[in-house]
């Protein structure tokens, strides 16, 4: 089974159509007890949040969110969590709107974010 996805930080691996998530969208995920959320933000999306549940290394779950363009829209993901040689995440899923007509397919991985160093 892949790891907790508490804490981690996604993002997809290739833009979907636009306005809608792409490589600049990160997701950050929160996991406990067979329960998991995020909250997501960037491209075409100011704010969106994700809430559901994991059982094993497949995952359930329902996402709405708000566009720069002030429009809003949600719909249903299931996807199954692959633990990656890297020790990193991979969701493989499949998501279709329900706000909208639409379905797809798209892959998200954890990403580690580089921290900046400060001067003294």
């Amino acid at each position: 089974m892949a790891r907790s996805l508490d804490g981690m930080i996604l993002a997809p691996v290739a833009d979907q159509a636009p306005g809608q998530v792409g490589t600049r969208t990160r997701f950050t995920y929160h996991e406990k007890d067979g329960e998991i959320w995020a909250e997501y933000a960037g491209g075409d999306v100011v704010r969106g949040y994700l809430v559901g549940t994991r059982d094993g290394d497949r995952l359930d779950f329902r996402y709405v969110q708000l566009k720069r363009d002030g429009t809003t829209s949600s719909g249903h993901c299931r996807s199954t969590a692959v633990g990656l040689p890297d020790g990193r995440v991979r969701l493989e899923e499949t998501w279709e709107w329900e706000s909208q007509p639409g379905s797809g397919t798209s892959v998200v991985e954890s990403v580690v974010e580089q921290a900046t160093e400060h001067a003294p």
